[in-house]
Order: structure tokens, then sequence, then C-alpha cells
């Protein structure tokens, strides 16, 4: 298991003077449809959009200069391959992220504008990770991975640490989950100094494989479905580390169907007055879901990006 206090705390010295803590507020219509105290950990107004800047910048700085020199690789959804992008140019590295077919064209500009060289490959994320850590392999560079890798989650759980600051009696945390470094580094943090912190993973029902593979007890293949939460859809790498962490760490997984994530998506939008992507509404049907269980809690929902096409978003609402 990792040391989340030491870990997290080393990745913040990093990360600090390139990224910005992001505001928690509290969301009166969410406390009132859950009752419960509901505050909102604005990661879409993070830079380029997303958590996933994070564990970029930590991965990367974390690396000596001679791999950082070789030049990095990552495999992403979009989001991580945004992060990295924006990461290795703040820092003089050339950045190449490969995308599973069907990405958003949206999140492929987004990586490009960031300066990122993008190709694409296999209908599935899980597929595009295997050949994008075996490009990095061969070609000898670095590889950085959007969650199998303690120091990139380590950067995400730099979420936890700052909830921990800005909210000392949360009760429970509510993320979305994909390959499960979000909520494997901030539950890990916040139940390192609050052990009564209780974890809520959401999946979309159309594609859950951690949460599956954690019920099983180990990684399976999983059906996958088109979804909203794109951000979140795929398989697992084989031993990926995300497992058993989140065997340890999360308490509890809720699904939520299409249906439920865009209702939430445009309850967000409209009550809120800002736009979150998919994902994002992920982890807001999951608390609508599991409102029975957070009823009088003081609850942290991780709003972890915001990067949707106007054409998705014109879909949903």
């Amino acid at each position: 298991m990792i040391d989340f206090k030491v870990a997290v705390s080393a990745a913040e010295s990093r990360i600090r003077p390139y990224l910005p803590e992001t505001a928690l507020e509290r969301s009166p219509v969410l406390s009132e449809l859950t009752t419960a105290t509901v505050y909102l950990k604005l990661e879409n107004l993070q830079l380029t959009g997303s958590f996933k800047v994070r564990g970029a910048f930590n991965a990367l700085l974390a690396a000596t200069n001679d791999d950082r020199a070789r030049g990095v690789v990552a495999a992403s959804s979009g989001n991580h391959g945004a992060g990295v992008a924006y990461a290795a140019r703040t820092l003089g590295v050339h950045s190449l992220v490969f995308v599973p077919e069907g990405t958003s064209q949206l999140k492929i500009q987004n990586i490009e504008r960031l300066g990122g060289e993008v190709r694409t490959f296999g209908a599935d994320g899980g597929i595009t990770e295997v050949q994008a850590r075996a490009y990095a392999g061969e070609h000898g560079k670095m590889y950085v991975s959007p969650y199998n890798d303690p120091i990139v989650i380590a950067g995400q759980g730099t979420i936890g640490a700052e909830i921990a600051r800005q909210l000392p009696t949360v009760d429970v945390i509510v993320a979305s989950v994909g390959g499960g470094g979000l909520i494997a580094g901030t539950a890990g943090y916040l139940k390192a100094v609050r052990p009564s912190v209780r974890a809520l993973g959401v999946s979309a029902h159309n594609s859950k494989a951690l949460a599956e593979s954690v019920r099983a007890g180990q990684i399976i293949e999983t059906q996958h479905l088109p979804t909203l939460s794109d951000g979140t859809a795929g398989g697992l790498e084989a031993g990926a580390i995300t497992l058993e962490l989140c065997r340890a760490l999360v308490d509890e997984f809720v699904d939520a169907t299409e249906g439920e994530i865009r209702s939430a998506l445009r309850l967000f939008v409209e009550s809120e007055h800002m736009l979150c992507e998919g994902a994002a509404a992920l982890a807001i049907a999951g608390l609508l879901r599991a409102r029975e269980h957070v009823r009088g809690k003081i609850v942290a929902v991780v709003v972890c990006g915001a990067n949707i096409s106007a054409e998705r978003l014109k879909e949903a609402l």
C-alpha cells in the first residue's frame, strides 16, 4: 500500500508552483435533494479542464532529466492526454498521446492545442494502453499511465489534501471511477488523515470494469457500451495496482444509468451555472442514487472535468 501522507505531500510540493488549488463550494440544490451538506470540488475549473493534469505533472516532475529528455508517451480518452501534453509543454518535453477510436474530437483538439502529438489506436481504452506502453518501451520513451502508477495516483491524491484543508469535517467523498486513480489517491490521503471518511465510487452502468473487477477479486473483461461518461469508459490494464487499492479504500460502488448521468449533467448546469463533462455528471448521479446513504452527512463530490463538446452537451441537455 502507498504511504499516502508521504506520497501526496511530496506531490503537492512538486506541482504547487504549476497548478492552483481548486475551490470547494457548497451546493444548496444538491444538499436539499440529498438532505446532506454537499460540497463540490471544482476540478472542472482546473487547468486543462480536468484533475488529470495533477498526476501528469507529478509524474514528469518526479522523473529524471534524462527520462524527460527522451520524450513522454501516454494513453488517454482525452483528459489524461491533455494533462500530459500541457505538463510536457510547460517543462519543454515532447509528448505523444495514443487515443482510442471514437475519442471526442474536442478532446483530441485539446491535446493538440496543448502541444501533444496524437495517434489513434484500438476500439477500447485498455487496448490503447497496451499499445502505448509497448511503443514507449520499444522507443525508449517515458510512459505515463492514466492510473496504473503510484506517482500518478499520488498526484491525483492532492485533491484529497486540499479537501482535508478546506473541509476538515468531511464524512464522505464521491468520485467517478474509470481506472481508479482519482478515487484511490483522494480516498487514500483522506483516510490517512481522517480514517472515518467513507469513499463512494460511481461507475457508468455501460462501462464498469473496475467495480466489476473489485467484486470479482481480479481484473476481468467486461462489456463496454457507449456512455456519456466517456472519460471513465474502457477496460483495465493487466496488473493494475488500482484494483487492490480500491478494494481497500472504496467503501461502496454504485452504478448510474445513461438517463441518470444526463439528468445529473442538466441539474449541474442549471443549478451551479457552469459546465461539467459526462464523467463529472456521473459522480453527481451516483450521489443522488446513494442519497439514503449520505443523509445528514458532510459530503465532498469531485467534479472531475469540464471537457464536453457543444454537440455532446446539446444531446445531453
